[in-house]
């Protein structure tokens, strides 16, 4: 074999080479995209997630921190940034996490410092706020929907269907409407409550794909906050 002909054959391996490599490379998995910080802060409402304590510590036995004390009714799930055609941006690009004093002031509505860091990367990172704000807009939140009386901590089971709770909640709440809220349940239980804010924290009817996961005519239990 002469040079050129050896030199014509080392150029066609390369060539061949480099066509796999490209072809192995656009077939490879890529990476799950992350939301660009500059989109935070892009969204058209909030919902407010009220979580049934007892219900959640039923299956959640190893969360030490919530459901290692007694008399938890419902207590902040989250706050998450919505959009109008339903969904809403979620975690979105940033360095910010809770401080101590945040953490330790939000402990007393959301009473888990690992929910508390969850909820920041999943939902907060995209409030464009700070976490310390984002966590003061929370605690708002939270203290603009009243809870009922029979429900801040019952000492027995409570049985209602989806229209008495709805009806119980609203008279808490002047202003409430059923297109405001939607109610979730599991195994016959309730788990959690949801309610729409405007960014000023007002009521206000929820975006589409909200839908209560709670039986419509059938009754399901509140269990007891023992």
């Amino acid at each position: 074999m002469n040079k050129r002909h050896a030199a014509l054959l080392v150029a066609a391996l390369l060539a061949g080479f480099c066509t796999a490599a490209s072809a192995r490379h656009s077939h490879a998995p890529k990476a799950p995209k992350t939301q660009a910080t500059s989109d935070a802060g892009h969204y058209d409402y909030y919902v407010m997630a009220l979580s049934w304590s007892p219900t959640f510590c039923q299956t959640h036995p190893d969360e030490d921190e919530q459901c290692g004390h007694k008399g938890y009714g419902f207590v902040l799930h989250g706050l998450w940034p919505q959009y109008e055609g339903g969904g809403g941006p979620q975690r979105c690009r940033t360095d910010d996490v809770p401080d101590r004093r945040t953490v330790d002031a939000t402990l007393a509505f959301m009473p888990s410092r690992r929910l508390i860091n969850h909820e920041w990367q999943a939902h907060g990172s995209c409030s464009g706020l700070a976490p310390s704000a984002y966590f003061r807009l929370a605690d708002r939140a939270y203290a603009a929907v009243q809870v009922p009386a029979e429900l801040k901590a019952p000492a027995q089971d409570v049985t209602m269907r989806a229209d008495d709770l709805r009806a119980t909640l609203k008279r808490a709440n002047p202003g409430l409407a059923d297109d405001m809220l939607s109610l979730h349940c599991s195994q016959g239980e309730l788990v959690e409550v949801r309610v729409c804010l405007d960014k000023d924290l007002a009521l206000r009817r929820c975006g589409k794909r909200m839908r209560t996961g709670c039986p419509v005519s059938a009754p399901f239990t509140i269990p007891a906050s023992r």
